[in-house]
């Protein structure tokens, strides 16, 4: 029998089954890959649906999200599944890369929740830069949720306990990658990712970009969190410290903008004494809907109330705020998300501070908390402040619960008044109105709630808050009465930051639809959900009558002109902006005749020159080439040629 022999030489048998075993060998690879594949993709949908449902609080619009043509859902996934295949190529082992990227995107995005429900914001990168201030007040949270905070406690250890018992798990029993496999997973994904992250500046248009719908709404982060999703939202934050400079603007833009028409120097002012006390989260409470106080928690504070604050912000950043008043700058002008005391404050700044210290005032700052917290034992320096008395120097203070009480503040800046001979500014920040508004912060509550609408939980929670406003209204009292005795004229000014953190208490009421404010709505909205009570006085002239609803960087050009003096920028620059606008806000400019401009600067309409000329100058120190220095801000000037000498 004849034996078939192929061309090679070699029998037709045994050449089918080497065929065979080489199509069964490429079937088994091919499934080996798809597989793995396929696990990768799941893992990265499974990541994205709990990020998703975690920063969202629910899975609702999730579907819609991943499957819709004009939202980047699919492209969110594909960046993790390449994310996911380029970890596992560092680790040698496929779908290692689990046990690290996964916890990595859930964290930020419980985190973001977190922040939503008391600050209604969503988690940006830069909150990242006070992380180490979320854990200083992991105390006071445990003071008022124990049982909560040890679960807590327990199962983050828990978890990562397991998380390396996965990790140690993963390193001996996961596949292992050969050389070959790493360098292909390489040469593709790292490609796609570097052309991902070309993607992410947000100046500017970008052609791919526009095609995968990723579309970096800065103007409103709500819906750019709603839009791209968290993970992307987050990344493309992540630019956010990178600022634009103002079109025109240059030496020739500053030297274009007229200075006030009486020089910084020709009036000498006064001499009166100057405290602004900020005081945390004061607002008027009687404002509550279906709500009824007895008696009225601020009486001293209705009856010389000059205006309101209209506040950037609701239940907190309360740097932001702060920032506004001392420098007379805008928060509207930089990008949104920001916190100016972390992120750029890196240089001498003018400031009231630095305005009054030209003068030949003291200027001191005070708040009974670390002075690292937001910045500030930096920031008080780069803004010009002689010295900031804070929890680390300051005596020992009665505490309401966790924190120094109004009270003690006040005294101590009492004391500290009487045994300065010169001229002095103060600025005060409080802290017994901080939240959480726990039941039984007080020994005795004076104030008697009345509402058939709110649960026991946010009566006591209203109950708190309103016995904080009654004693920060006893001290402000104690402060005016005191000024009165005094021979040199005091100028007190008192404003809350933003309305409080009081979480249901609001829906229950109908006050507003949600726990968080509005952020972009009509003047009536915005008004009613961001303004704060506003008292400007002086121990000589009285009340300083219908300032009307201003923003805080509005208040520089009250208290300069207050004051009696005149300068380039608090009573020229600032004071032309005042005449005609009362609130510079991000999102609309509000006339003194509360008509808006919404979108100002967004919808691509011509700006006004004043306003223009406010950010040129805003950009001009905080970030450009400061040639508008010697003009607007000559005490900048003086303190530098002091401190060089």
């Amino acid at each position: 029998m004849v034996e078939l022999v192929s061309r090679l030489g070699r029998p037709v048998a045994d050449y089918a089954l080497a065929q065979e075993e080489a199509l069964r060998r490429f079937g088994m690879a091919a499934w080996r890959v798809s597989s793995r594949l396929s696990i990768t993709l799941l893992l990265a949908l499974m990541t994205l649906m709990l990020t998703e449902w975690l920063a969202r609080g629910t899975l609702s619009g999730f579907s819609d999200y991943l499957l819709s043509p004009t939202r980047p859902g699919g492209v969110a996934l594909i960046v993790l599944a390449l994310l996911f295949v380029a970890t596992d190529t560092l680790f040698g082992r496929d779908h290692l890369s689990a046990v690290i990227l996964l916890p990595m995107a859930l964290l930020p995005a419980f985190l973001s929740m977190q922040k939503q429900q008391y600050l209604s914001d969503p988690l940006y990168p830069s909150d990242m830069l006070f992380g180490h201030q979320i854990g200083e007040l992991v105390p006071v949270i445990f003071a008022t949720r124990p049982l909560a905070s040890i679960c807590l406690i327990a199962g983050t250890l828990a978890l990562l306990l397991l998380l390396g018992y996965l990790f140690v798990l993963g390193r001996r029993h996961l596949p292992t990658l050969s050389t070959t496999s790493k360098l292909v997973r390489l040469a593709v994904t790292l490609p796609l990712i570097a052309g991902f992250l070309s993607l992410m500046g947000t100046n500017g248009s970008s052609y791919v970009r526009d095609r995968l719908n990723i579309i970096p709404m800065m103007w409103d982060q709500t819906e750019n969190y709603r839009h791209n999703g968290f993970l992307l939202a987050f990344a493309i934050n992540l630019p956010m410290a990178n600022i634009s400079v103002p079109q025109d603007y240059g030496a020739e833009a500053i030297a274009g903008i007229t200075p006030d028409a009486m020089p910084a120097g020709l009036l000498a002012g006064r001499d009166a004494d100057v405290i602004i006390v900020m005081s945390e989260s004061l607002w008027d409470p009687t404002r509550l809907s279906k709500t009824t106080l007895s008696p009225d928690p601020m009486p001293t504070i209705r009856a010389n109330q000059s205006g309101h604050m209209f506040s950037p912000e609701f239940g907190g950043m309360t740097a932001n705020v702060e920032f506004e008043a001392l420098t007379g700058f805008s928060n509207a002008f930089l990008p949104y998300g920001s916190i100016p005391y972390q992120q750029y404050i890196r240089r001498p700044l003018p400031s009231l501070a630095t305005f009054f210290s030209s003068k030949g005032y003291v200027t001191r700052a005070f708040h009974p908390f670390q002075s690292w917290f937001w910045n500030r034992g930096n920031v008080y320096d780069a803004l010009g402040f002689d010295g900031f008395e804070s929890e680390e120097n300051l005596p020992e203070m009665d505490k309401r619960g966790m924190f120094a009480s109004d009270e003690a503040l006040t005294k101590e800046i009492i004391r500290q008044a009487d045994a300065t001979r010169d001229p002095f500014f103060f600025f005060a920040v409080t802290l017994q109105g901080h939240g959480p508004y726990e039941k039984n912060r007080y020994a005795r509550n004076t104030i008697d709630i009345r509402s058939d609408v709110l649960t026991p939980s946010s009566r006591d929670s209203v109950a708190t808050f309103a016995q904080g406003v009654r004693e920060a209204d006893d001290s402000l009292k104690a402060l005016m009465d005191w000024a009165k005795t005094r021979h040199r004229e005091t100028i007190i000014v008192l404003f809350g930051d933003h309305l409080p953190p009081l979480g249901t208490a609001y829906t229950e009421t109908g006050y507003m639809p949600d726990v968080v404010a509005t952020r972009k709505a009509s003047v009536g909205v915005m008004k009613r959900e961001h303004e704060t009570p506003l008292v400007v006085w002086s121990s000589k002239r009285g009340l300083q009558k219908d300032i009307g609803s201003v923003s805080p960087s509005q208040l520089p050009y009250h208290v300069v002109r207050l004051a009696g003096y005149r300068h380039p920028f608090y009573t020229g620059v600032l004071g032309g902006v005042a005449e005609r606008y009362a609130i510079i806000d991000r999102h609309q400019l509000v006339d003194r005749d509360d008509r808006a401009q919404p979108d100002w600067s967004t919808s691509g309409a011509a700006i006004d020159p004043l306003i223009r000329d406010y950010r040129y100058l805003q950009h001009d120190q905080m970030f450009g080439d400061a040639f508008g220095t010697a003009r607007f801000f000559p005490e900048l000037t003086e303190r530098a040629g002091a401190a060089g000498s």
